[in-house]
């Protein structure tokens, strides 16, 4: 599952975080990549969700927004924006990488963890990209850096401390390894294409409805100046070539909770099941 969570934007933060603790508790995802996710000192929205659900978590920051500055209330004060990861199975390593820019000042970053499932480890990568239509050239950019850790080409950068991550980048790419992104574009958009040679689309693999969107103009605080994205299907959850696994289904979530959307993006669920000996491509 993979979800832009709005981080401490309005409208009220707290009351979108019950909705969305209530759609996970419904869903009760195995691994979930979050965006736009808060973080205070050494707690994040990830740790908060991780212990309602009895998972592990990591976050790791900056990402995309910019935080406001001033702070837009007292509740934005300190926070820190950034990606994070729960899972249902240990994380083992992590690494942040660094995304492309040439025009912000503060270069996002990409998580990228490695799981210890039962069957097999898995690799998982949580990122967003840049959004605004000047910048498409950072756009591009980042979505070309995120298929090279896809395609384990950067996988040897040092891990953060305290992990045991793996150095080889061959072995790396050989784990079945899955992208959680808002990547502010869809798969028809030239900022897709990187991506797309080197790994599935689990909506496409899960037989998702061809109409479905994730930034839709029917929640009352969507973003609407973002033409280049609103009504598209912007959030993404791919998986690389070679992978050895079934998409059974995919979907969105689009109702509110007690009448309110818990976030102005749709969360995206695949059902994927992992099948050795059944290679994706």
């Amino acid at each position: 599952m993979t979800w832009n969570v709005l981080w401490r934007f309005d409208p009220d933060w707290r009351d979108r975080e019950r909705g969305i603790l209530a759609t996970l508790d419904r869903l009760e995802p195995d691994v979930l990549g979050l965006q736009e996710c808060w973080s205070v000192g050494d707690a994040s929205q990830a740790d908060l969700i991780a212990e309602r659900l009895g998972l592990h978590a990591a976050f790791a920051g900056p990402s995309l927004p910019p935080v406001p500055e001033p702070p837009e209330h007292p509740d934005q004060a300190g926070v820190r924006m950034g990606v994070g990861l729960v899972s249902r199975w240990p994380i083992s390593s992590v690494r942040r990488h660094e995304l492309p820019i040439s025009h912000r000042q503060v270069a996002p970053v990409a998580l990228e963890a490695e799981l210890r499932h039962p069957d097999a480890p898995l690799r998982v990568i949580v990122a967003a990209t840049e959004w605004e239509p000047e910048y498409a050239d950072d756009h591009v950019a980042q979505t070309s850096a995120l298929a090279r850790v896809i395609a384990g080409a950067e996988a040897g950068r040092p891990a953060e401390s305290g992990s045991d991550a793996r150095h080889d980048p061959a072995a790396s790419a050989a784990i079945t390894t899955f992208l959680l992104a808002d990547l502010n574009c869809d798969a028809s958009q030239p900022e897709f294409a990187p991506l797309a040679a080197v790994a599935h689309d689990s909506w496409e693999l899960g037989h998702g409805d061809a109409h479905a969107v994730t930034l839709s103009s029917a929640v009352p605080f969507a973003p609407l100046e973002a033409t280049k994205e609103i009504d598209r299907r912007i959030d993404h959850i791919l998986v690389n070539h070679g992978a050895e696994v079934s998409v059974e289904a995919a979907f969105t979530v689009a109702e509110p909770v007690d009448g309110q959307y818990p976030s102005d993006h749709f969360p995206v669920v695949a059902d994927v099941r992992l099948m050795p000996g059944l290679r994706t491509a």
